[in-house]
């Protein structure tokens, strides 16, 4: 029998009463699913409606904070009133447009560089020549451009840096650890346990603030080291360890027959991991791999205890505001929207990709 046609068999059979068929069969097929069908459809006739009405019907989009007051629907005037803080925070208003410029550039990176025909050497180049015209944007100090301190970068920009050049740095480190992990040599094994275990027995928060607080007191006085790249640094040796634990798990479902074959062709260990070993890894592992990307793009809003501004943080700055108190609904919802526009995408490429490297099928 062709495989088709058995899993023609295993489907369950269809209704032939169309839509009131199915809807006979998957929801009002037995008294429990009758109820729970029941109450599901009184809730959302509770719930949605008013919802509806608050948010479009009744809304206010472009109004004074008095105005808003008097509303009754959801005030989203909050949005454009105080978008160019949320989106950049403390950055001089007149020089906005250089965040702005960075981040379409960085887009156009991203964009670009979901074609896997594109993973050439001319992309690296271009990452590296894209990453410094975006320091150079938000930096100034040359080709006319006024200097900004790092201390007023803030928004979205700020956000995008501290996650994604955090794990950019990030993985690396983490297939060196858990290579480390693996080693027959007992100092650099035992080096890796030891980082690997501390760094993820505790939180983010207290890696941030000992970077920040504790790390320029064992500096040569004089010396000092920007916040955010100290920032940075701890968000990179943070998520290298989990980086690390995620890799040693797809190292782990490696088949001993790809090791055995590799050393049969008389491989060195370099070559072996390279050529052989890694690729298999690195591609079970691409769905943990996103998880922890996506984890470290919202855990930037951490960066509040060091008094960083992420997009997060410059939102609470304007609900600080007596003219917008109580219109925190709005504006948290404006947020969410912008993780959601991030972490999605993100979760639906690594899908794309599993399924473009998958060599099963």
């Amino acid at each position: 029998m062709e495989e088709s046609q058995y899993i023609e068999e295993l489907r369950p059979p269809l209704t032939s009463g169309g839509i009131i068929g199915w809807v006979k069969l998957n929801l009002f097929n037995g008294v429990f699913n009758s109820i729970l069908t029941i109450s599901t459809i009184c809730l959302l006739w509770k719930v949605i409606p008013p919802l509806v009405q608050w948010t479009f019907i009744d809304s206010i989009w472009n109004s004074t904070a008095a105005q808003c007051k008097a509303a009754d629907g959801a005030c989203w005037s909050i949005i454009p009133s105080n978008i160019r803080f949320i989106m950049f925070g403390f950055y001089p208003y007149e020089s906005q447009w250089r965040p702005l410029l960075a981040m379409i550039l960085f887009a156009i990176l991203i964009i670009f560089s979901r074609n896997r025909n594109h993973w050439k050497k001319s992309l690296g180049y271009a990452w590296i020549a894209g990453v410094f015209f975006m320091g150079l944007l938000l930096r100034g100090g040359v080709l006319g451009l006024t200097s900004v301190e790092s201390s007023q970068w803030g928004g979205l920009p700020l956000t995008l840096i501290l996650s994604v050049f955090g794990m950019v740095a990030a993985y690396p480190l983490g297939i060196v650890l858990s290579l480390g992990r693996r080693s027959q040599l007992p100092v650099i094994k035992s080096f890796c346990i030891v980082y690997i275990e501390l760094i993820r027995g505790v939180p983010l928060i207290s890696v941030l603030f000992m970077s920040s607080f504790m790390f320029p007191l064992f500096l040569p006085e004089g010396v000092a080291i920007d916040k955010i790249l100290r920032a940075q640094v701890a968000i990179i040796l943070f998520f290298a360890a989990y980086i690390a634990e995620a890799v040693r798990g797809g190292l782990q479902a490696v088949s001993q027959g790809q090791y055995e074959g590799a050393d049969s062709l008389g491989l060195n260990y370099y070559q072996k991991m390279r050529l052989v070993i890694l690729p298999q890894a690195l591609r079970i592992v691409i769905p943990p791999t996103v998880n922890i990307l996506i984890t470290a793009f919202k855990d930037t809003s951490l960066v509040v205890i060091i008094a960083l501004y992420d997009v997060l943080m410059s939102t609470k700055t304007v609900l600080s505001n007596p003219q917008w108190m109580g219109f925190s609904t709005e504006a948290y919802i404006f947020v969410a929207l912008i993780y959601f526009a991030f972490c999605f995408p993100m979760s639906k490429y690594s899908q794309r990709l599993e399924k473009e490297l998958d060599t099963t099928r």
